[in-house]
């Protein structure tokens, strides 16, 4: 799969394409429902499927201040969608000059002139261009234009015999209360967040569970604080871990991190080293203990609990 950053990084002699056009954070049911649409429509016309990405989130440019919680980095969104069968994924930087395109120049300057575009797949509630002028009915006028189809979906799927309709938000919401495990449901995979080891203070170490301190992105979405039971992923492994959220009451820690113990291992030397924690479940909230004794106890218990999870798995 290719991925490019910006217009100027489309090769000049790209074919026509299928795009399909969203932030797309978290890639989850309803996001792949859409992506899967444009990369079968692709194949049935003998073209290319491109998913069309921003970075940062558009809220930002628009109304600054107001950047969500991320589920997924712009290169973990590309794994995702590269899993998912497209060709290639372009990430358009979102300016303020990019803000103020209408739908019109929006779909000549980028679909067509750029991509080549042969067919369009986006969710029912798109909106494009301009202070959101654009939405499915707009494109596809536009399409008709200029010669594309317009196919805009639902982002939902039958569950129960209900519609469950899927949402970035709503998974932000779940995640940010520390309900990971229904966050996973509507992913289809645990979160993940990423980023290098740190050095730390080094307590674990000296407690006897040594930790990587993860240093995540800004606009991270990191679970609520307590301990989880989940994966430490590193050099290619995936490594049963116990997972520590929040500012370290016991030593009144100012400063929230991540932290994870992988079961067992004493011996990883991995400073320095991109890393991602997967959150399986909740095992309890942050707590404060009555001394260092009581907090190696319950650290203990944490850490059967995170056996007993990742053995039912």
């Amino acid at each position: 799969m290719q991925r490019w950053r910006g217009l100027d990084e489309v090769p000049g002699d790209w074919g026509p394409s299928v795009v399909t056009i969203g932030f797309f954070d978290g890639v989850h049911h309803g996001h792949r429902r859409v992506v899967r649409r444009a990369v079968e429509l692709a194949r049935e016309r003998g073209v290319r499927a491109v998913v069309l990405t921003f970075d940062p989130h558009p809220s930002e440019v628009v109304r600054p201040g107001t950047h969500p919680p991320l589920l997924t980095t712009p290169e973990y969104r590309s794994e995702l969608m590269a899993a998912l069968g497209v060709d290639a994924v372009l990430v358009l930087p979102f300016t303020a000059e990019l803000s103020k395109q209408s739908p019109a120049e929006f779909v000549k300057r980028v679909l067509v002139d750029r991509l080549h575009v042969v067919g369009v797949v986006v969710g029912e509630n798109f909106r494009f261009g301009h202070k959101a002028a654009g939405n499915v009915a707009v494109l596809t006028e536009l399409g008709a234009e200029h010669g594309f189809t317009v196919e805009g979906l639902a982002l939902a799927a039958p569950e129960e015999g209900e519609e469950t309709r899927f949402s970035s938000t709503d998974v932000r919401r779940m995640v940010l209360a520390g309900d990971v495990e229904t966050a996973a449901l509507r992913l289809d995979r645990p979160h993940r967040v990423e980023g290098p080891v740190v050095h730390g203070a080094k307590r674990g170490r000296e407690l006897g569970f040594p930790t990587a301190n993860v240093q995540t992105p800004d606009y991270t979405a990191i679970p609520a604080d307590g301990v989880y039971a989940g994966w430490l992923l590193v050099g290619g492994e995936r490594l049963p871990a116990a997972i520590s959220v929040g500012t370290n009451p016991q030593f009144d820690g100012q400063h929230r991190t991540v932290e994870a113990y992988a079961l067992d291992r004493t011996d990883l030397d991995i400073y320095d080293q991109h890393v991602a924690v997967e959150f399986l479940a909740r095992v309890r909230g942050q707590e404060r203990f009555a001394g260092i004794e009581e907090l190696i106890e319950r650290i203990n218990q944490d850490v059967a609990k995170v056996r007993v999870l990742l053995n039912a798995q």
